[in-house]
């Protein structure tokens, strides 16, 4: 970066907002409705230097404008097809269940330090011992007193990708 482009970007921390905006303008030749001081001082410093190294050529800027225009972009969300069923028009559907869980209403078992560990496991979560938890991670903590992946712990398989 030349000397001059580097004064430049030092003095930007020590202008007003109103200044930069004035200055932001110059520099992108088009209004900003930004008046955040951190914004503009990166975007200002970024266009003073890409300016001086060169930038992108006005010919890049013409094909990322048409690959853009271009774009099937979606305006409107997908019509749903009434054939398929969505987990919204199944109650008892099962969102993301990890497939090393067993179904809900079925027990998980462990022997740990000479104590037999039964954790049920719910729709919504697990019970162990009249406790509600979100994850098995928060079950295996409850049990040993420290942050363990619960899938561990309770020797559950590898996920299938």
């Amino acid at each position: 970066m030349s000397p001059k482009v580097a004064a430049e970007v030092a003095r930007l921390p020590d202008m007003t907002v109103n200044e930069l905006i004035h200055r932001y303008e110059q520099v992108y030749n088009e209004e900003t409705r930004s008046r955040n001081k951190q914004y503009l001082i990166r975007r200002i410093a970024w266009k003073l230097q890409a300016n001086e190294e060169g930038g992108l050529s006005e010919q890049t800027i013409g094909q990322a404008i048409g690959l853009a225009a271009d774009a099937q972009t979606r305006v409107t969300a997908p019509r749903e097809n009434p054939n398929v069923q969505t987990a919204r028009q199944q109650p008892n559907a099962f969102i993301d269940w990890d497939p090393r869980l067993p179904p809900p209403g079925q027990m998980l078992e462990r022997q740990y330090k000479g104590q037999m560990i039964r954790v049920a496991v719910l729709r919504e979560g697990f019970e162990y011992e009249g406790q509600r938890f979100r994850s098995l991670t928060a079950v295996a903590k409850a049990v040993t007193g420290s942050h363990c992946n619960g899938f561990l712990f309770f020797r559950l398989g590898r996920r299938e990708a």
